[in-house]
């Protein structure tokens, strides 16, 4: 399913992408995107052969040739037991149900209506699904680090714009920002980020460490 973007992601961050080299929430951002977008994706497959050229012009000795061919049958050779490949459902990408095992989101209220589920978190970053009711907003608040926003259902604005399905919004830490959903369905995003949030009223900033946001 491709949708007619009008947000992409960066070209750097699809090449980090395509080189293995982004970190996994961000990564999972990336993936779903490109899901939808014919544009990013056409980005992406145009880095991975820019890097298979670079590697086959690297000088190196060839590699054995039973190796070589033991390699390409382990290759061609089926998975045993291995799980069936996720697939989208409903509005949530592939990505998203390889990160959900294939099961519906589990939700948390914040308050006032906005949920979230949280897909993975560690170090390198956090990955969750955000549920915002139509004409509700997310507190005013500011990033430590890169934040990746894509709209699944619904649609937000802020002061940088309107975000609708397939949107990416890629905010760095000099930008604070209310978003707030757009009147109709609910919008339901999947956001990543490297580091916590920045709120500035009190209440949000004392519940942070609770919702892990």
């Amino acid at each position: 399913m491709s949708l007619v973007a009008t947000h992409h992601i960066p070209d750097d961050i699809v090449q980090a992408y395509a080189s293995g080299a982004l970190p996994h929430a961000f990564a999972v951002v990336v993936a779903a995107h490109l899901s939808l977008c014919d544009a990013c994706r056409a980005t992406a497959e145009a880095q991975e052969v820019l890097g298979g050229t670079a590697l086959d012009a690297l000088d190196g000795d060839a590699p054995d040739a039973g190796l070589r061919a033991r390699t390409l049958a382990a290759l061609d050779a089926p998975l045993r037991g291995a799980a069936p490949a996720p697939v989208r459902q409903g509005i949530y990408p592939a990505a998203v149900m390889a990160e959900l095992r294939g099961r519906p989101p589990r939700w948390r209220s914040l308050g006032a209506g906005i949920r979230q589920s949280i897909l993975s978190a560690g170090p390198a970053g956090a990955v969750r699904l955000l549920y915002i009711p139509g004409g509700k907003a997310v507190p005013d608040h500011g990033h430590n680090g890169l934040e990746m926003t894509l709209v699944l259902q619904g649609s937000f604005r802020d002061h940088t714009g309107l975000f609708g399905p397939g949107d990416v919004q890629v905010v760095e830490s000099d930008l604070e920002h209310t978003p707030v959903a757009m009147a109709g369905p609910a919008c339901i995003c999947l956001a990543a980020t490297d580091a916590p949030l920045r709120f500035n009223a009190l209440v949000p900033r004392l519940l942070q460490r609770v919702f892990r946001i």
